[in-house]
């Protein structure tokens, strides 16, 4: 794959999205106002500020469970969604090495151990978000509207998601947060599993079951068969009324020729 102008933009605006995101979710996480209500406000505003400036770019993503999904759904390519990935977990950890300057200290990692309850809880936050994503992805909505309604369901997810843990939904973000590392087998099968399978069951059943593009494609399709059908008859019957009155005209005019002669 040729990777020119356009293909390094599009990275580039997932690794500064994903980057910008994680740092603020540090920042709130991490303060005195560090609540689950305070930080999926800040959060969502961060994805609905972060889709309107990259939205047209790369699609902000911003998540590597998200880019699964649209992967198993066949809405990004193979290539391009494992370089997604790549770049949303390196500017999560760039975020982390931005916020542990500003702090000067080491944090702590959160993840804990594997938790069904704390899996189930990411699985349905992720899910929510990923509902979110279908309707983006077999819809069209403008730079506005799809930056608010992923930057509030992200909100909602967070919300749902905390009630059982902390409150992620986003592989990429747990790891700038100390939730999950590459090494150990801690936050795998909570705060990465938890996601992707919530975002793939979630991105795909809004496929399923309400995508309008096959069924909107027939409607059309009938709609311009019926219409093409009746003006063809139209056609067809003006046609006939032309060719009946030249006719008419013709006859009427032999009559005429031949009184006149006689």
């Amino acid at each position: 794959m040729e990777i020119g102008r356009k293909q390094v933009a599009t990275l580039v605006a997932e690794f500064l999205g994903t980057g910008v995101l994680t740092l603020v979710f540090l920042s709130v996480q991490r303060s005195t106002i560090g609540i689950p209500y305070f930080v999926a406000l800040a959060a969502g505003a961060a994805i609905a500020v972060v889709s309107y400036f990259f939205g047209d770019i790369s699609g902000s993503h911003l998540n590597p469970a998200i880019t699964l999904a649209l992967w198993t759904a066949r809405k990004i390519n193979t290539v391009m969604g494992a370089a997604y990935i790549v770049v949303q977990c390196l500017g999560a950890w760039a975020a982390y090495g931005i916020f542990h300057y500003f702090v000067s200290t080491t944090l702590q990692p959160i993840g804990g151990h594997y938790s069904a309850r704390v899996l189930f809880a990411e699985a349905v936050g992720a899910f929510i978000l990923a509902l979110a994503w279908g309707a983006v992805a077999f819809k069209r909505f403008d730079s506005t509207n799809r930056a608010l309604l992923l930057g509030g369901s992200y909100a909602l997810a967070i919300i749902v998601a905390a009630t059982a843990g902390i409150g992620l939904a986003n592989p990429a973000v747990a790891l700038g947060v100390r939730a999950w590392a590459f090494a150990g087998t801690m936050g795998w099968g909570t705060y990465v599993l938890g996601p992707v399978l919530g975002a793939v069951i979630g991105v795909n059943l809004y496929n399923l079951l309400f995508s309008e593009s096959k069924s909107g494609e027939g409607k059309l399709a009938v709609a311009s068969v019926t219409s093409s059908t009746s003006r063809t008859s139209s056609r067809g019957a003006s046609s006939r009324s032309k060719s009946t009155t030249s006719s008419k005209k013709k006859s009427t005019g032999t009559k005429k020729k031949t009184a006149s002669r006689r």
